[in-house]
């Protein structure tokens, strides 16, 4: 599972998650929860259904399939799996009543929506797993422990039956070895901050933590150097650029800033490192996000062991 505060890029960083996982002829199975069809997008393919679909190869092999899970979906589809209501089901949705159901029971949602996950981690065809992995595109932080804490959520609403049996199957998987929730964030403030919130709230529920991955991480050139206007002077004369005061004035007082960013920056990190969990890093890609960038991104978090984190 991928979380992370809103603007971190977590849905990039599922995807990019999802073909690492897939890589070697593996198949996988990326699930985004939220009706925003980010992961249409990111692969530029047609908005996805309510069933799973090819979306990508990675280079050395494998398949990536995706999944769009809608609660509404999923409830006729629980409904017909337990209760074998078939075209009545179909009905309750007609007439707004699954809409219903779900408003004034949001927990009921989460679990339809985990539950969903759940049986695709535990799907078994012919004696075997259909998907090595399956990589869900989470809510963000601050709603994924609410999110994922299923068990209490529906604790006022069954004491028996298919939906407590359902939601007791789910908070199983999810404390499980199996699961590891990453918690995708950048070196800055807020989202530093959310991470080590999202740490403490997932150590709390007893769900896995795998990894923290810092998401547009670049290397800096100044790092350590020593500015003076005087060297910068020399520097755009041997380039045949102005060197009036102002100019070599704002140059300076822009590297001071930016120096003072990455001395920020290696203390966020630093700060990461000490909530215990690996720490990745994934480059800032400079020309955006398109799939040849979500094959760099794999490639990262490849090279780094996010399979064994």
């Amino acid at each position: 599972m991928v979380t992370g505060k809103g603007g971190t890029g977590k849905t990039t960083v599922a995807a990019a998650l999802a073909l690492a996982l897939a890589t070697g002829g593996k198949r996988t199975l990326l699930v985004e929860v939220e009706n925003r069809q980010g992961i249409a997008q990111l692969f530029d393919v047609p908005p996805l259904p309510y069933a799973e679909r090819r979306i990508a190869v990675p280079p050395r092999g494998g398949e990536v399939r995706a999944l769009a899970v809608d609660a509404e979906e999923a409830f006729l589809e629980y409904l017909e799996l337990f209760y074998r209501l078939g075209r009545a089901g179909r009905m309750l949705k007609r007439i707004g009543a699954v809409d219903f159901v779900t408003t004034i029971a949001p927990g009921l949602r989460d679990v339809l929506l985990t539950g969903k996950v759940k049986e695709a981690v535990t799907r078994v065809e012919q004696g075997h797993r259909v998907y090595h992995a399956v990589v869900l595109d989470a809510p963000p932080t601050g709603r994924v422990g609410r999110f994922l804490n299923v068990t209490a959520e529906v604790a006022g609403l069954a004491k028996v039956g298919p939906i407590k049996h359902q939601s007791e199957g789910v908070a199983a998987v999810l404390r499980s070895p199996t699961t590891a929730v990453h918690v995708v964030t950048l070196l800055e403030e807020m989202p530093v901050q959310e991470t080590a919130d999202a740490v403490a709230e997932l150590r709390e529920l007893q769900i896995p933590v795998g990894s923290i991955i810092v998401n547009q991480t670049c290397e800096s050139v100044l790092s350590g150097a020593r500015v003076t206007q005087t060297q910068l002077r020399r520097d755009l004369e041997a380039l045949g650029l102005p060197t009036d005061r102002r100019t070599v004035a704002g140059l300076a007082a822009e590297a001071r800033d930016h120096q003072a960013r990455i001395r920020v920056q290696r203390r966020l990190r630093s700060e990461l490192e000490q909530l215990g969990p690996p720490v990745l890093e994934l480059p800032f890609l400079a020309d955006g996000i398109d799939l040849s960038g979500l094959y760099v991104l794999m490639d990262a978090l490849l090279e780094q062991g996010v399979h064994t984190a």
